[in-house]
């Protein structure tokens, strides 16, 4: 306004008058009496310009006044009557000044001097926040959207209660698709007669239907183990409240029947396309039947995944016809490659290297040459042992290699077989999985989140004891030229024999027949006794760790290593497994520092707790009864209670279903 004010508007008379003036000077010269009469007529219009000019001027400047005085009471009605609250506050957070709709909203008179944190809790936020950052909080149970200006000291305060209502309610009615599963229906009803199967069709049906009539959902069996239920998620929360009672109460009503049904859940959430419900749901289901069944999985489209339930074993429902599928479908790709690379997990154990032994010789049977990839660094104890036993076999033991000498001899055609784990996160080396573009994965562990991308083969049984079975009912199918030697065949009964603590846990009758055809072909369980032996120093050191012991709950024990000395995850497995077998303990959990820096967790169970839920809550996982993760943390007390924290949470969890 004040720029303006120095630069007037000009009539144009103005400059026509300075012209003119120009011009009677120059007629002056020429004409005394001509110029004269210009200078008359100058005058006349330099007066009129200056009327005109003034005129303008003070017409603009009134309206400016004007203008002004308006914006100002504009400004004035808006800061004082507008419905948004304004506050001002100094930079001890007391607050200095409140217009009257802040004032109205906490329906006081005034807010001066008061301490801005009394209005919410949430407006602690401010501690934390930068400069105009957007919170929300709430106020007398309204909600507004804060705006900090933190320069000016200034915040807004919008209320957003009914659009946050209408975006609860967008959400809550968004569509859900879940399939639900009858694990093992099959195998139960194939021996019965029409009745008792229409009977049990009908328990099943009629389960379902109340289940769903209960919170609203459309349910309809679309095949004779499969259901499509549609919901919203308001309902799926609900659901989910109850942690997934019907899994329960299928497991229970069937039970009082004579029969072993269970549930499995896949549910698709999160998305407004319903063929990505669809993809989702399906996806969810393959995941929950690869850990075993008898649980749910709530997928979204980013990836991230919720499990509830999975509190029973998996019963074993396998077929002799998938495993002769399985290793004829194995044998055309190892056929097809050049060379056939095998790797197990990181730190491997008896498992591992039992079962890349076993797939090392399937290779051998069908012609092709076949690597184990180990790195020698990680190998101890019984491993260590078993590789001094595998050097006094020179073919065999020529086939190990490094990570980096199978990176030096991959091609395009070679093949990985990756054994006892599906996480790439696991894996001795994941130069060597990136590799590769085929890869087939032999595992015996309940399927997780991590999961190995785009494998052109799987076979994963979380019924079976342990990888070295599924490899030796692999073997049984390939071709019967040159037969498993004494060492390969002790090598897989070893990790049998570790994984099923001597066939006392997981044990199947297929375990006892895989141990059998081991046998067969000369396993040697002295060797095997002499292979699993361990020191006297290693003894006491378990013996200090189980001197740590304490129980958070009945049942549940926890010991831990010290914090100044690194353990072997060999070490903390076998001492989770010695507390188990412990009076009173149905579940342990050993907590070590491990020599690659991180802490170590092994936990170990009975059946009564699902160990591999309260792991999967730490990063890591396995199986109901055995179940181990690695975390980074700082020290062990860290780690404990980070522990205690998922163990609380499950075993409430669990009480309360």
């Amino acid at each position: 306004m004040d720029t303006y004010r120095k630069r007037p508007i000009r009539h144009p008379l103005w400059y026509l008058s300075i012209i003119g003036l120009v011009a009677v000077i120059l007629l002056m010269v020429w004409n005394i009496w001509i110029g004269l009469a210009f200078v008359i007529v100058l005058t006349i219009g330099l007066v009129y310009a200056w009327k005109v000019e003034k005129i303008a001027y003070d017409t603009t400047e009134k309206y400016i006044e004007s203008l002004s005085y308006r914006m100002k009471k504009v400004g004035e009605e808006a800061l004082l009557e507008m419905p948004i609250g304004i506050l001002l506050i100094n930079d001890k957070h007391i607050i200095e000044w409140a217009n009257p709709f802040m004032l109205n909203i906490l329906n006081v008179e005034t807010l001066l001097g008061e301490e801005l944190f009394t209005l919410s809790d949430d407006l602690r936020q401010l501690t934390k926040v930068e400069e105009m950052h957007e919170f929300i909080v709430t106020i007398n149970e309204r909600k507004y959207k804060v705006i900090n200006k933190q320069t000016e000291r200034l915040l807004y305060f919008f209320d957003v209660t009914e659009p946050l209502k209408i975006e609860e309610k967008y959400y809550a009615d968004r569509t859900v698709i879940a399939i639900l599963f009858i694990d093992n229906y099959d195998e139960i009803t194939k021996g019965m007669d029409d009745q008792t199967r229409s009977l049990t069709n009908t328990l099943v049906t009629s389960i379902i239907n109340n289940w769903a009539a209960k919170f609203g959902i459309y349910a309809r069996r679309i095949s004779s183990d499969r259901f499509l239920a549609i919901l919203n998620e308001s309902i799926l929360n609900e659901i989910e409240n109850g942690k997934f009672a019907i899994l329960d109460d299928i497991r229970e009503k069937t039970s009082q029947k004579n029969l072993s049904l269970t549930l499995s859940i896949g549910v698709g959430a999160g998305s407004s396309s319903l063929i990505k419900l669809g993809e989702l749901a399906q996806s969810s289901l393959d995941l929950v039947l690869g850990r075993g069944g008898d649980q749910v999985a709530i997928k979204q489209p980013n990836g991230k995944v919720k499990f509830y339930g999975g509190k029973t074993n998996p019963v074993e429902k396998r077929t002799r016809v998938r495993a002769r599928v399985i290793s004829h479908a194995l044998q055309d790709l190892i056929q097809e490659s050049d060379q056939v690379f095998i790797m197990g997990h990181k730190n491997p154990d008896m498992d591992a290297i039992g079962a890349s032994m076993g797939v090392r010789k399937m290779v051998e049977k069908n012609k092709i040459k076949g690597y184990i990839v180990v790195n020698p660094n990680e190998l101890n104890g019984s491993v260590s042992r078993l590789m001094q036993e595998i050097e006094k076999s020179t073919d065999i033991y020529e086939t190990f290699i490094t990570p980096e000498e199978a990176l030096g001899k991959m091609t395009e055609k070679s093949l990985l077989v990756v054994v006892d784990t599906h996480k790439p996160s696991l894996v001795i080396n994941q130069h060597v999985l990136d590799r590769c573009e085929k890869v087939v994965i032999i595992d015996h562990h309940r399927r997780g989140e991590d999961f190995i991308e785009n494998p052109t083969l799987v076979y994963m049984e979380p019924y079976a004891s342990s990888t070295c079975e599924l490899v030796t009912e692999l073997l049984e199918y390939q071709p019967e030229n040159n037969k498993i030697s004494n060492l390969e065949a002790t090598a897989l009964l070893s990790g049998i024999i570790v994984d099923t603590k001597s066939f006392t846990l997981r044990t199947g009758a297929r375990t006892f027949e895989a141990a059998s055809y081991l046998r067969t072909y000369g396993a040697d369980t002295i060797l095997v006794q002499r292979l699993l032996k361990e020191d006297v120093s290693t003894y006491i050191e378990r013996s200090k760790i189980i001197q740590t012991v304490e129980f958070i709950y009945p049942g549940i024990a926890i010991a831990h290593g010290e914090e100044s000395r690194f353990y072997d995850s060999v070490l903390i497995a076998q001492t989770a497994d010695i507390l188990l077998a412990m009076k009173d303990v149905s579940a342990s959990f050993v907590i070590a520092h491990r020599p690659d820096g991180l802490i170590g967790i092994s936990a170990r169970s009975l059946g009564e707790i699902n160990v591999q839920l309260i792991m999967e809550k730490l990063g890591g996982g396995g199986h109901l009864t055995n179940a181990a993760c690695q975390m980074d943390a700082e020290t062990i007390s860290e780690a404990r209670q980070l522990l205690k924290k998922a163990i609380i949470e499950t075993y409430e969890g669990s009480n309360e279903e």
